[in-house]
């Protein structure tokens, strides 16, 4: 039998802890679990000179070490964003808890059947440079009666060891056990491997980040994955769209946060509008000095982008950088995001209702939208306080997953004496 290492019993020690501590939460009312959501933001709140200080040694090291802005933006916590992230646990507090609800039958032998919602156990999330991932993670599983085992990115392992310090304060003044959260403070690549090996204590895995990690994850791990985040978006403007609609979308959904997963790194556009549009989109991008990388027939009316390459077309950048393809129908342009979507979130800008319904129907994403822009692919937008992740597969839950997604089914059967 293979020796375990220092780091392996190291995240064996805390998984097989917050298992243990699970057993008994997951019988917690509503009540007592809302009454500490409410108790974690307060204190939050409270250590928030703790948290920035530890923030800033964050961001020091990635200025240090060259991490880009857009994702530097990412890691950056204010008092403004502490803020929303306590207010997102408290609106979580407030939604209905979906543990226990669900449909009654009684089969024609009397037998009594209730189909259940009920928690997943222990949750484990391998995340990158998103401290809010932190936040939220934990108030999702807590409510949904669940433990949460968290492994952050290097470069927020200090914003992350404040956090849950924290939060594991409002834990034990609520009477529960600090181990219901546990932070996985080893960031190198074995800390991540003993944690995708915890088969034993861990329910489900998933993996927040880029494209790597998400791979990686989903190839290597011995725990049941939800494969989620990897959003290489794509925006079509049709031949009939508004184009100041489309403007205004175009931008928002790049360059509003272009680090996160549900901004548009691909732009199509049909054939007969790109002379007109494309020009009144650089000039509405140009303060944000985006740059473009582009086909022959894009770079012939951007004069200043760079030609595509193939891999471009198939890259998150996470940055002010912008893919653009001109194309010759709508056809064309489901063709190309069917060849290089992540299944995350597409987008239509048309006044053609046949269009919008093509669209709908032949393009496979978690969110399909019309008119729209991709940044409202969000647990908070989409009415679920939070969320623990964007799931772009499809068994147990896509899209932006909320409570009910960190829940399973159980049947409760009540008889009085029936034999089969």
């Amino acid at each position: 039998m293979e020796q375990k290492t220092d780091i392996y019993l190291y995240v064996e020690n805390i998984c097989r802890a917050a298992k243990e501590a699970s057993r008994a939460y997951g019988a917690t009312s509503t009540a007592k679990k809302n009454a500490l959501l409410c108790t974690m933001a307060d204190q939050l709140m409270a250590d928030v000179a703790d948290i920035l200080a530890a923030n800033q040694r964050d961001l020091d090291a990635a200025e240090e070490n060259g991490v880009p802005k857009a994702m530097m933006d990412r890691l950056k916590l204010d008092e403004k964003r502490l803020s929303g992230i306590c207010d997102a646990l408290r609106e979580v507090a407030a939604l209905p808890d979906p543990i226990g609800s669900g449909e009654r039958t009684v089969r024609p032998n009397g037998l009594v059947i209730q189909h259940v919602r009920a928690p997943l156990g222990c949750v484990a999330i391998i995340y990158e440079a998103r401290p809010n991932v932190t936040v939220d993670a934990a108030a999702l599983c807590l409510k949904t009666g669940n433990a949460v085992v968290l492994r952050g990115g290097k470069e927020a392992v200090h914003s992350g060891t404040a956090l849950v310090a924290s939060m594991k304060k409002a834990l034990v003044d609520n009477g529960f056990s600090p181990d219901l959260i546990g932070f996985i403070a080893q960031t190198d690549r074995a800390g991540a491997n003993a944690l995708m090996d915890m088969r034993r204590y861990v329910d489900v895995l998933m993996p927040r980040g880029g494209k790597g990690l998400i791979r990686a994850v989903v190839e290597n791990a011995r725990v049941p994955v939800i494969e989620t985040g990897a959003g290489n978006c794509h925006l079509y403007v049709d031949e009939t769209a508004d184009l100041d609609m489309a403007v205004k979308v175009a931008v928002n959904a790049k360059c509003s946060r272009p680090s996160v997963c549900n901004a548009i790194e691909t732009l199509l556009v049909h054939k007969a509008v790109a002379p007109a549009f494309l020009p009144m989109m650089a000039e509405a991008m140009a303060k944000w000095n985006v740059e473009y990388r582009c086909d022959e027939a894009a770079c012939a009316i951007l004069p200043s982008a760079k030609p595509a390459s193939d891999e471009d077309w198939d890259t998150e950048y996470n940055d002010y950088i912008l893919t653009v393809g001109v194309v010759d129908s709508i056809d064309a342009a489901i063709d190309h995001i069917t060849r290089y979507t992540t299944g995350h979130s597409e987008a239509i800008v048309t006044r053609s209702i046949e269009n919008a319904n093509a669209f709908r129907a032949r393009v496979d994403a978690a969110a399909v939208y019309v008119n729209a822009s991709t940044r409202f692919t969000d647990g908070g937008e989409f009415g679920f306080g939070a969320e623990i992740g964007i799931s772009t597969q499809k068994l147990h839950a896509r899209g932006p997953m909320g409570l009910m997604a960190l829940t399973t089914d159980k049947y409760l059967i009540d008889g009085d004496g029936q034999v089969r």
